[in-house]
């Protein structure tokens, strides 16, 4: 997960449309960590706080982490595929993002555990069995209005989880929170336009993101169940049910499209993708994010 870029001026950067030509206030633009801005972590004091449990600080870390880093990988899959080049960018860049959120939270991981693990160790040395995403994140692409509906599912709700992260008494993990709630916001936004264009454009593209929000529904309750490690290390998730699932609807209405009712994706014995319980699809695209690493041990580039 190394981030070996040059540098760049304004002036020849292929992003600067999508990273935002003028910064913001605090002098930042939409884009990934890492990758020559402003370090988010600049000035973070990176020891354990006391009274933190490390273990459980470090799950959960490698819980959300993983959650952006296989979302990150599927979005990257875009390239190439996308409906129009504009969007194989856009949608790189929200992979970025999401590649950035994962390398410092997987980073935090082996610092709190004590382990000395590296992000790389965490994303390219484990098996399936030990990732902890949610299954949301891990599921085939699909169709364009698929992929448009799972990023407005997970956008809307990891931002008002960062939200809430944003005064952990762990310092870098609030600061990743509160940097990530400003790109996902982005996230957000792309996401929701996309869904009223679709939802509010021919009948086919309508029926098309229709299908798309039916078919990413029932993984979204996964979201909102708490593991025993979140409610320890970071947030019930359950507190964020409601006012995410009144976000999404107001999206969905405006879109002129309708709310699913359908069941949430069943568990195996009460276990899921935050248990190391998941879908069939993780293994192959693991297969693809991990083969560089694994064919050449201990190399850079």
């Amino acid at each position: 997960m190394h981030d070996h870029t040059t540098s760049t001026t304004e002036d020849d950067h292929v992003y600067l449309s999508l990273a935002g030509a003028t910064p913001g206030p605090e002098g930042e633009g939409r884009w990934a960590y890492g990758t020559g801005f402003a370090d988010p972590l600049l000035g973070v004091d990176t020891a354990l706080p006391a009274g933190l449990d490390g273990a459980d600080l470090a799950a959960y870390c490698q819980m959300l982490g993983d959650d952006a880093l296989i979302l990150a990988q599927r979005l990257i899959e875009w390239c190439t595929r996308a409906p129009e080049l504009e969007e194989e960018v856009a949608l790189a860049n929200l992979g970025l993002d999401l590649l950035g959120q994962a390398r410092l939270l997987l980073t935090r991981a082996g610092q709190a555990d004590g382990s000395g693990r590296t992000e790389d160790d965490l994303a390219y040395w484990r098996e399936e069995h030990e990732f902890r995403n949610v299954r949301l994140v891990e599921t085939p692409n699909g169709d364009f209005a698929y992929s448009i509906a799972r990023l407005l599912l997970f956008s809307t709700a990891r931002g008002a989880l960062y939200e809430a992260l944003g005064s952990h008494p762990d310092p870098v993990l609030a600061a990743v929170a509160v940097r990530g709630v400003k790109e996902l916001a982005y996230h957000r936004e792309y996401a929701t336009a996309w869904t009223l264009r679709l939802g509010d454009g021919t009948p086919y593209s309508a029926e098309r993101m229709q299908a798309g929000l039916d078919a990413v529904w029932p993984l979204l309750e996964e979201l909102f169940t708490a593991h025993p490690v979140e409610l320890r290390a970071g947030v019930d998730p359950a507190q964020l049910r409601e006012p995410v699932l009144r976000e999404l609807a107001a999206v969905i209405a405006e879109a002129g499209l309708t709310v699913p009712d359908v069941p949430p994706l069943a568990t195996v014995l009460g276990r899921a993708g935050r248990d190391g319980v998941h879908t069939e699809a993780l293994g192959p695209l693991l297969a693809e994010l991990q083969v560089l690493a694994r064919a050449h041990p201990g190399a850079t580039w």
